[in-house]
């Protein structure tokens, strides 16, 4: 699940103005962006009347299971004339979901954001996230207990903690337990010790060539 928050109104004000538009369509996002609070339909619904009251018109909403789906997206532009016809579309979704809404639309159509993407998380319970994964290319969590170095420890250190760990705490954020204590315990528990004296080399940063592309067949 990707971690959003909402773009400062002015902001998002400002990308309309930008863009010439007076008409705006607000398409959200009923999967990641409702559970964060930031494009569901209680959000559209916000956002609505925050536009009308700055003088726009808001020409309607679509809410999509997932907006990073770029047929639902189609399938949108298919079905609602107002969606087509809007100066703007201000989507309440994360950054893949704005690409997918953007190559969905007509060329000539500005597609806009409005919230900023922030994070891949774990998700603990309904409305509490933790960061989960960096996206890093290539995963080490057999070698650590499951505890991933590369996203919990702030300087993403690949073999042990740092000179500044304080009674087993971050010296970045110190109300943090060091991500390689943690790690130290968790294997200790599985009786799995040994794989802290092998040497890890330094993260092959190749992997994350962008863009990425998968084809399955």
């Amino acid at each position: 699940m990707i971690v959003t928050e909402k773009k400062p109104i002015n902001e998002i004000i400002e990308n309309l103005e930008r863009a010439n538009a007076k008409s705006v369509h607000l398409f959200g996002c009923d999967t990641c962006a409702q559970q964060c609070k930031t494009g569901g339909e209680v959000e559209l619904k916000e956002m609505t009347t925050l536009l009308t009251d700055k003088g726009f018109e808001v020409t309607g909403t679509s809410l999509v299971d997932e907006t990073c789906y770029t047929q639902l997206a189609k399938r949108e532009f298919r079905q609602k004339e107002e969606l087509k016809g809007a100066d703007a579309v201000l989507v309440l979704a994360c950054g893949a979901g704005v690409k997918c809404v953007a190559d969905s639309a007509e060329e000539t159509q500005p597609i806009l954001p409005a919230l900023n993407s922030m994070f891949l998380t774990s998700v603990e319970r309904v409305g509490k996230f933790y960061e989960g994964c960096s996206l890093c290319g290539n995963c080490v969590l057999a070698d650590t207990g499951g505890i991933c170095p590369h996203t919990d420890c702030p300087k993403s250190l690949l073999n042990g903690p740092c000179g500044g760990v304080d009674n087993g705490k971050c010296e970045v954020y110190t109300e943090n337990d060091c991500a390689w204590v943690r790690i130290y315990d968790r294997l200790k528990e599985q009786g799995r010790l040994d794989i802290m004296t092998e040497f890890v080399p330094p993260k092959d940063h190749s992997v994350q060539g962008k863009p990425h592309k998968v084809l399955l067949r």
